[in-house]
Order: structure tokens, then sequence, then C-alpha cells
């Protein structure tokens, strides 16, 4: 196996726990445990009477059928419980590509949607959105990368990094081609429910084709990253045990704690949604109001779901450069867009109840500098 750099992971592991202010951060605000248990009366007393030896390898039940809970169309069995997200995309790509095979990715992403696709030998194109174009997505370019030999098609939506939902056309152009081919649809859905408009929420893949695998997260959304917990679900069994097979190998089995507070915390996920949907939201209007007064400095198409911002840096000064020098000067850590290969765009993170003080540190600093 040969993979990349993971150039995303390299940054925030230089400045994240040192930075005073995170603002650039892809997950919602999160919680203690103190605060999960207190979602339910007795949940403290069973916590601290939970086993802690192996769990079932697929997930424990209990959690199996709240996640499936989340999708109109799913069952428990359709349910494959992962040690986070990042383990769902490892499996499912080494799971069911290889040499030989034929997947398309849909750029920019979180760098493991397209690096860990490629270590597995497979032949991978990019679905590449493009700024000039507002990020739109371009169905004849996608109809343009289709081969015999396509297996599996990887989307992410909402978008990381641009916080945007792909539209219900594009969305049910996409299932209708994977429907066709009989290719494999890999819905990366870690930002779903966190739609700035609930009523824009697309059909999870899982539940809108047979042949698709939604992949979810505690992470992002809901605001347990520390949980280390995801999933995948698919009506598509066969896939969910190769899938399976492959993470007898990798983690085996999850954490039983975080199993519980993952169940408990999903009985309740409405709690947790609106919560941090009212922080992205409030965020969002400091941030709309940041961009106007610096127009001079950056420009965004404004995102419409989940917890980020992906904008224009206008100065012709390296991104990287300013950025490691914000960090430095003010504590304040933006992702530079190269990580994504985007080297003029910086990600902006609008789902911490801290982000207010870091935007004014971010403006003092524009203005020393000035």
């Amino acid at each position: 196996m040969q993979i990349r750099p993971f150039r995303i992971e390299h940054y925030f592991a230089k400045h994240e726990f040192s930075a005073r202010y995170l603002l650039s951060s892809s997950d919602a605000e999160s919680r203690t445990i103190q605060d999960v248990l207190a979602l339910e009366p007795g949940a403290h007393d069973q916590f601290l009477q939970h086993w802690c030896g192996y769990t079932e390898a697929p997930g424990a039940p209990p959690l199996r059928k709240a996640i499936a809970g989340i999708y109109p169309t799913a069952a428990p069995d359709d349910v494959l419980v992962m040690s986070s997200a990042e383990e769902g995309i490892f499996v499912v790509y080494n799971a069911l590509l290889a040499p030989g095979d034929h997947a398309i990715v849909e750029t920019p992403c979180f760098e493991s949607g397209l690096e860990v696709a490629r270590s597995t030998g497979a032949d991978i194109s990019e679905w590449r959105r493009r700024p000039q174009d507002d990020w739109a997505h371009d169905l004849d370019a996608l109809r343009g990368l289709l081969r015999p030999t396509t297996r599996m098609l990887y989307i992410c939506t909402p978008h990381n990094p641009t916080g945007l939902l792909m539209c219900r056309e594009v969305f049910d152009a996409v299932v209708g081609l994977c429907r066709e081919r009989g290719i494999l649809l890999f819905c990366d859905e870690v930002f779903r429910e966190l739609e700035h408009d609930p009523s824009t929420r697309l059909p999870a893949g899982c539940d809108a084709y047979e042949g698709a695998i939604s992949l979810g997260s505690m992470s992002k959304t809901y605001g347990l990253p520390g949980l280390r917990l995801g999933w995948l679900v698919s009506r598509n069994r066969s896939v969910l045990r190769r899938c399976l097979e492959f993470k007898y190998y990798t983690t085996i089995c999850s954490s039983g704690p975080s199993e519980f507070l993952t169940d408990l915390a999903l009985r309740h996920r409405q709690v947790l949604i609106d919560r941090n949907l009212g922080i992205v939201h409030s965020n969002l209007a400091l941030l709309e109001t940041f961009f106007q007064q610096r127009s001079d400095l950056f420009a965004w198409v404004k995102p419409n779901a989940s917890p980020m911002a992906f904008a224009r840096f206008r100065p012709e000064r390296d991104v990287m450069e300013f950025c490691d020098d914000l960090v430095r000067q003010a504590g304040v850590m933006l992702l530079p867009g190269i990580v994504y290969d985007e080297p003029r765009h910086i990600r902006f993170g609008t789902g911490r109840k801290s982000m207010p003080e870091a935007l004014q540190r971010l403006s003092a600093y524009l203005e020393a500098k000035a």
C-alpha cells in the first residue's frame, strides 16, 4: 500500500492543540460526557455499570437500531458500526476497489476520500468542482468520466470544504447514472442534518438508491468526535458483509463505552442538532459581516449546510505563509486550501462557540498588518 501524506491532518497536528483559537474546525461544538448522560434519566448509573469487554463486530444491536432510525428505509442489519468515519472510508475503498477497477471521486474533498481510493491500485478520476463556477456540479463532466470499468462514485454532501449542499436535481441525476450502470454510490454524509434550512435536506444515499453506501459520524453534526464512532448504512448487504470482513483486519469491533454514549446521543440527536445549528447560524451572520467588511481580502460562496465555509484569499500572497503567520502572531488557526489543492482558498469553521472572539483576533491581526 502506497499513500501520500495526509496534508490536512499534518497541518492540524502542527497547530490544533497549541493555537488558542481554532477558526477552521469542521466539527460543531462538543459536549462533556456529563452533558450526554444528562440527556436521559438513569443514564449515568447505566454507564457506570457498562461492561468494558469486546462488543459485536457489526456494532451493538441497540446502537444499530438507533442508527437505522435515522434512515427511513434502513433496518439494523443494514448498519455496520465503524470506529470513526475515517475507518469507514478506509474499509469501503479497500474492501470494494482493486487494481483494474475505476472509481470517480468528487473533489475537492477531505483528503482520505481521494488518497485512500488511489492507494488501492484502482484507477481514480476526479470530478472536480471549480471556484470560477461557484463550485457548481458539472454533470456533463461526470458523464465524460464514466467508463465500462467504473465501479464506484464518491460524493460528499453537505460538502467539505465549501459547506454547500448538492442541489436535488444533481443528486437525482447522480443516483440515476449510478443505478443505470450498476455503480456503487459512496455518499459521505457526515455533515447531514446540519443543513442551514432543514427543509432543503436531501434523502440519504442509502434511502435513495439500493446500491448506495451512506457514511455517517458522531464527529461533525453532533459535535462528539471524541467518541470516535461512525457507521456505514446500505441496503446492499453483500457490500456490508465484504466491509465487515475487512473490518476484522482493522479494529474488529468498536469501543463499548463509546457505543453506549453514541446510542444515547442518537436517541436525543435533535437536541444536539438544534444547539449546534443555532451556533452555526449565529456565527455565519458574523462571518458574513466580516467578509463584507474585508471584501478586499476575501470572497466566498455563502454555504448553506455544515459548519464550514471556503473563502478565496484575494491578495497575491502565499496563503500558507499567511495562515502560518496568523497562528504564530495571533494564535488563530485557519486551514490553507492547498490541502485541498485549492491554493488560493482558506477554510473557515462556523461551529464553535469561540468563533466571535477568534474573528476579533483575526480582525486585530489584519488591522495591525494594514
